[in-house]
């Protein structure tokens, strides 16, 4: 898969999903992180290629953009968001807070549609909530902690559906080589 990484969209993205989670309580850096994560991913189901290009890796709660600090200091320090500490069910969360509106003419309908629906998939869902989603998905599942996460594991099903071929080759395989449990 040819993947470009465009940091702007990346930057506008991360301001377009900040006004967005404003009224979301559970709208912190982990849900961010995690919108981002399946609205890339999403589209690379969906459309062949990510949104953003961004490389994700995956962290001890899941994964995450590599450019994401750097571009959240970046967008303090130029005034265009805001980084607040809030209590949400008895845990801190941080929550960035957009000062300007994000150029949505950096993206496509098919992708304005893809981020869209992401959000609605996760909304009310409280950080916890969203992690798990994205510690079942194979990008996950298959990377181990620091690694870059290929989006080619996008187009990889989370859950493996046995088929009753599948089954019959799977017993066949295991008494051949006498094997115990499979499965």
């Amino acid at each position: 898969m040819d993947v470009v990484y465009d940091e702007h969209k990346l930057t506008e993205l991360i301001i377009y999903l900040a006004d967005r989670l404003a009224g979301d309580r559970a709208g912190g850096s982990t849900k961010l992180n995690k919108v981002l994560f399946f609205a890339d991913f999403t589209h690379v189901r969906r459309h062949g290629r990510p949104i953003t290009g961004a490389e994700y890796q995956h962290l001890p709660f899941g994964p995450a953009p590599r450019r994401l600090l750097p571009i959240r200091s970046a967008l303090i320090e130029r005034g265009d968001a805001d980084l607040v500490e809030e209590k949400f069910l008895g845990r801190r969360q941080h929550r960035l807070i957009a000062r300007r509106p994000a150029a949505l003419s950096a993206f496509s309908d098919a992708e304005l549609a893809t981020i869209d629906s992401v959000l609605e998939d996760l909304a009310g869902m409280t950080a916890t909530q969203v992690s798990t989603p994205s510690h079942e998905e194979a990008a996950w599942r298959h990377t181990e902690d620091g690694e870059r996460i290929p989006y080619e594991l996008a187009l990889v099903p989370t859950e493996q559906v046995v088929t009753p071929t599948a089954e019959r080759v799977g017993a066949e395989i295991a008494r051949r080589y006498q094997l115990s449990d499979v499965g």
